[in-house]
């Protein structure tokens, strides 16, 4: 026997072999139609008997195995069904032929035989015969699988008969010896009377008998006759029968241990490979489904009693010695070379037993065995079959690597160079049943969690015949897919020369069918899932970049809380109602639709060679999304690169980068974030708002390096000197796509230690917010006024050094309380006079922000706006310095003269003016005084606390705010301008921060006010008053009462005197001067803002200029007040002669 049936199991043994096969021309589909009806009728229920005949169907059987059925009867072909279309009467003498022929070829072991024509009408069919049915075509044939219950029934009855007749004892007659057909040559000549013989001829023939029983459905006789046969044919050392013997007895006791059977899901072949010794073994009989009840079953086919039970448990093997049985008979079976195919088929029945005991190392020597068995000059097709049941019976076992192992040997030699046509389909789908069996899978979703499993090198050469494999299957398609797949998977296990060859040899493959993220449906229905490649490169981290400060959206306060959800009715609550995961990718900013967005990837190439990227883009969801592909060149092996990608949102809502696609060695791949490993992220999920303006902002100054404390759209820098005014101007343009509806603009000082006067930075928005709305492609100027009034006063180190450079200077020294006190001197000097003047020559920094406010389109409408910043630097020069600042009195009352050493601190010529004055012309580092007449200042009457804030506020910021208000006064009065001529510059210098507390008390109006009247003409600026000798003068004084408290009563004494301009005074005028009534005045309490009025007269008796000196009297009245508030003016007279004697 050559030709092995891997399918073999311990409880074929029980079975009959019917060759089922077609006569003449059948059509293939039509036949294993009806084969397939046939072989539904795998047993049958004897009638009137408890037993039950199991039937294994073959549609091929090799002739020369059914010379073994003596050895091993369900090897033996006892049935034929011959499956035929006969259409004519014509026709039906040679089918009738053909089907003889057919029987001839079994003739020798055939119990009998049907012949089942389909497409026959007329009288023929009509014969009744019960070896022919006849069918009018293959649609119309009802009773098949009566006919075969009916064929089955003939069977049993003659193998019933045969087993009668074999098992029944005829003393005397001579026991036939059984044979193999190898034997019977070797036989010839032997002593037939022989004791050993005839013991050999006993022990093969109960053996023989065994199997009828087994076959019969008897299975207690079975198990004692093949107890007889194995102790006859060991005593007389006839080792291929008491293997056969042994074998038996494991089989009997096999179908009685597990009447489920062996076979288990490798019963059946899988499809795929075709050959002639495979044909016959396609569909397995239903032997597993049998459940036999051994203790219905006798000799005679009636019940036994209860000792029968007995003697059958020691007659059937316990589950270990199955297999020690199974050892020897496979041992007997190896002492002949002609017996390979039974040994062969014995190790797969008893692994199949040892894989339902999960004895998986025991069974795996069974296999070991097997793989070693000779059996010859096997073709192709024979070793194609051996090495794929190999290795499904080392998957049984759980031998899954030794499985892949000889699944991948069969796949190879479905290639061998031997075969004329090489089956690259067969090879390449073997190559995909191995996978598993190497830790390998073909979704690349399994390699990216965790360690690697399986042999790398192993993997790799078998990726590599894939690729192979599905190229000469001529398709490049699946040569791309598995090799994208062993690029992404291996690429930790490939060498650098390594990876050059399979990036090449990808290239080659993508420049005729470039690869995609398409799912690959086999022909078979498998699937391979697309690979990306999220290592080429690998990408360790993603975040999503908000979006340009200038373009960045903004809510409107009031309308933060609207899209606050009322679903909770405490104001807080510790428990989130929002999903962990999602809370953490949502990003804290949003997008803009219409507006480019940006996400940054940083990435490496692990390649060893210059990595290209084609078509980088985003992945995105919820959001209708542009992406704007990238192409990028990596160096080899680079550290980590950042890559920034871009897209545009065309419409609002959320938005979630779910991952980027890109083109490498012409492959397509979407890679998506959640597979990726070791990926940082700060959040994938952003807010995308509606559309709002852009504008661009651009100024009449150039750009410069932006502030450092801030975040700023543009900057601008420029210099100037102390009180300089310079403008700006700033075009804003619509660059956008929506109108432009809103614009406002607010200022903010960023923190400086200089105190700046005056309004710093002033614009007006009027005209620019009058050319709203603004329409894409327009644009708008606003001016911006920048004047930098910093302190202008000296400090007490700089007028040292000007005493030392041989600067004259007199005059108080500045002390004010609201000045920057400047860095203070280094006490010892290490340089000369060009060092000292370093610190009053230092350039001082002002910056601010001006922020513009803007919005419109779609965006306005759900309260959005959007902000351009714009950073000034202002660097501020000294210009002059007031080092000394005094007041003198003036010939008025209501006037003082203000002295101010003012120093040039630039190195150009400046020349200084005040209102009414002259100007004052300063070289550089020159310091002169000049000489200001001011009218003093009623401060009283300025509304300074009536604002309600800064009545809250404490008392030295009240102190503050009142002397800032009375400074800035002062300076508007002056008007203290400077100009540098030759460079065409010219500000203002500001006396505010200079003014202390004694002069402003020297320049304010005392708040009782003295006007004296001679005559009716009021006495104040040195003017002269005229009068006659002898005529009466008139004296009026008056009092005005400014302060916010009732002053008086008080007493007034006129004195009158002579200077005579020598220093000495004449107040010894009795004779000359005298007073018409008293010469003291009484003025009664004076409410505020009432005046009191006292009148008096004098009589001047000489000509003479005399003075009136007008005092208060000692008499402790107004103590409280300060003496400032009692200067009364001189008054001057001058008495002439009169009229009649000028005359």
């Amino acid at each position: 026997m050559s030709v092995p049936d891997y399918m073999q199991c311990a409880e074929d043994h029980q079975t009959v072999l019917v060759v089922v096969q077609p006569v003449g021309i059948v059509p293939e589909d039509q036949f294993f139609r009806i084969y397939k009806r046939i072989t539904s009728v795998s047993q049958v229920s004897i009638r009137d008997s408890q037993r039950v005949l199991f039937i294994r169907y073959r549609h091929h059987y090799p002739p020369e195995n059914n010379e073994w059925g003596d050895f091993q009867t369900h090897r033996k072909v006892v049935g034929l069904i011959a499956v035929t279309s006969c259409a004519t009467a014509k026709e039906w003498p040679q089918t009738s032929d053909r089907f003889h022929g057919q029987k001839e070829v079994f003739g020798s072991t055939l119990y009998d035989s049907r012949l089942l024509v389909f497409g026959m009408q007329g009288e023929v069919a009509e014969q009744q015969r019960t070896d022919v049915a006849f069918y009018p075509s293959y649609d119309d044939c009802l009773d098949v699988e009566k006919r075969v219950e009916d064929f089955v029934e003939s069977i049993f009855i003659v193998l019933e008969s045969k087993r009668l007749d074999r098992a029944t004892d005829k003393s005397g007659d001579k026991i036939q010896l059984l044979c193999v057909p190898f034997e019977k040559k070797d036989f010839v000549g032997l002593d037939t009377d022989s004791r050993h013989y005839k013991k050999r001829c006993q022990g093969r023939m109960r053996k023989h008998v065994g199997d009828l029983c087994l076959q019969a459905g008897m299975l207690q006789d079975a198990l004692v006759h093949y107890h007889m046969a194995v102790e006859l044919l060991r005593s007389v050392n006839d080792f291929l029968w008491l293997g056969a013997a042994l074998e038996g007895l494991c089989s009997a006791s096999v179908i009685f241990h597990y009447p489920g059977g062996t076979a288990g899901k490798s019963g059946g072949r899988k499809p795929g490979l075709s050959s002639a010794a495979d044909a016959g073994k396609r569909h397995r009989p239903g032997a597993q489904e049998v459940l036999i009840d051994p203790g219905a079953l006798t000799t005679n086919g009636i019940s036994a009693d209860t000792s029968a039970e007995i003697g059958r448990a020691k007659n059937c093997l316990s589950q270990e010695d199955i297999i020690d049985k199974y050892k020897e008979a496979i041992s007997n079976y190896s002492k002949y070379k002609s017996s390979g195919v039974i040994e062969l088929e014995a190790c797969i029945k008893a692994v199949r037993v040892l894989a339902i005991q999960k004895r998986s190392m025991e069974a795996s020597e069974f296999l070991q065995n097997a793989v070693y068995i000779n059996l010859g000059q096997l073709s192709e097709e024979e070793k194609i079959q051996r090495y794929s049941i190999l290795s499904e019976l080392y998957e049984l076992i759980g031998f899954h690597r030794k499985s892949a192992f000889f699944k991948r040997v069969a796949a190879m030699q479905c290639v061998a160079p031997t075969i004329p046509e090489p089956g690259w389909k067969a090879c390449y789908k073997l190559l995909l049943e191995t996978l598993p069996g190497y830790s390998l899978s073909l979704d690349p979703k399994d390699f990216s969690k965790g360690t690697h499993r399986g042999w790398a090198a192993v993997q790799l050469r078998l990726l590599h015949e894939l690729v192979y494999a599905s190229r000469r299957m001529g398709n490049p398609g699946l040569s791309v897919r598995h090799l994208s797949f062993l690029l992404q998977t291996m690429l930790d296990f490939l060498s650098d020369q390594e990876k050059k060859e399979v990036t090449q040899s990808l290239e080659n493959y993508t420049s005729k069918c470039p690869g995609g993220m398409e799912v690959i449906t086999l022909p078979d229905g498998l699937k391979l899932p697309p690979v990306p490649f999220t290592k080429l490169p690998i990408v360790r981290s993603v975040s999503l970049l908000n979006l340009p400060v200038s373009l960045r959206p903004h809510k409107v306060k009031g309308l933060l809380g609207q899209g606050m959800s009322a679903a909770s009715p405490f104001i807080y609550s510790p428990i989130s109602m929002h999903n962990r995961d999602e809370r953490s990718k949502k990003i804290d900013f949003q997008w803009v639709q219409g507006d480019v967005c940006e996400v940054q990837l940083m990435v490496y190439n692990p390649m060893p060679f210059e990595l290209r990227v084609e078509n980088m883009g985003l992945l995105t969801s919820g959001v209708d999304f542009e992406s704007l592909p990238a192409a990028l060149s990596l160096p080899a092996e680079s550290g980590l690169y950042p890559v920034t990608l871009v897209g545009v949102p065309r419409t609002n809502g959320n938005i979630t980068i779910s991952g980027y696609h890109t083109c490498v060695f012409g492959v397509s791949s979407d890679c998506l974030l959640d597979g990726l490993v070791g990926v940082k992220s700060s959040g994938c999920t952003v807010e995308v708002v509606p559309s709002l303006p852009r504008l661009q902002l651009c100024t009449s100054l150039p750009r410069s390096a932006h502030l450092s404390s801030e975040d700023l759209s543009s900057s601008v820098s420029l210099q100037l000197f102390n009180g300089e005014t310079q403008e700006l101007v700033v075009t804003l343009d619509n660059i956008g796509s929506e109108t432009l509806n809103t614009l406002e603009l607010s200022s903010k000082t960023l923190s400086t230690k200089e105190k700046v006067f005056g309004e710093f930075i002033s614009w007006d928005l009027q005209d620019a917010v009058s050319h709203l709305p603004l329409k894409s492609g327009q644009s708008v100027t606003v001016p911006i006024r920048i004047q930098a009034k910093l302190d202008f006063s000296g400090q007490e180190n700089l007028l040292h050094d000007l005493n030392e450079d041989g600067i004259s200077v007199t005059g108080l020294p500045v002390s004010s309380p609201l000045r920057q006190v400047l860095k203070s001197r280094s006490e010892n000097k290490s340089v000369g006079a060009d060092a000292s003047k370093n610190e009053y020559n230092h350039v001082k920094t002002l910056e601010v922000v001006l922020t513009f406010k803007y919005s419109g389109g779609a965006g306005q409408v759900e309260g959005y706006y959007r902000e351009l910043s714009l950073g000034i630097r202002v660097d501020v020069e000294p210009s002059v310095f007031f080092t000394r600042v005094s007041t003198l009195p003036a010939t008025s009352t209501r006037q003082c003269h203000l002295l101010l050493d003012v120093f040039n601190s630039t190195e150009h010529e400046l020349t200084l003016s005040a209102k009414n004055n002259q100007n004052l012309v300063l070289h550089a580092s020159e310091c002169q005084r000049m000489a200001i007449q001011v009218d003093k200042f009623d401060f009283d009457s300025m509304p300074v606390t009536d604002h309600d804030p800064l009545r809250q506020a404490p008392a030295r910021q009240q102190e503050e705010k009142r002397l800032e208000v009375q400074g800035g006064l002062i300076n508007r009065t002056l008007e203290i301008h400077w100009t540098i001529s030759s460079m065409r510059r010219h500000g203002e210098a500001s006396v505010e921060g200079i003014l202390n507390q004694l002069i402003l008390e020297h320049l304010q109006l005392a708040p009782l006010q003295w006007d004296v009247v001679v005559n009716g003409k009021p006495c104040d600026c040195d003017m002269i008053a005229d009068c006659r000798v002898g005529d009466a003068v008139s004296l009026e004084v008056k009092l005005t009462n400014r302060s916010k408290s009732a002053v008086g009563p008080f007493f007034l004494t006129v004195v009158p005197f002579q200077d005579y301009q020598n220093g000495v005074q004449n107040y010894d005028l009795q004779d000359a001067v005298t007073f018409i009534g008293s010469s003291t005045f009484y003025i009664s309490s004076v409410n505020p803002t009432e005046n009191s009025v006292c009148v008096g007269a004098l009589l001047f008796l000489y000509t003479g200029d005399f003075y009136l000196n007008i005092k208060f009297q000692d008499d402790g009245t107004g103590r409280d007040l300060p003496p400032a508030w009692f200067c009364l003016p001189s008054v001057h007279i001058k008495a002439q002669e009169p009229i009649e004697a000028a005359a």
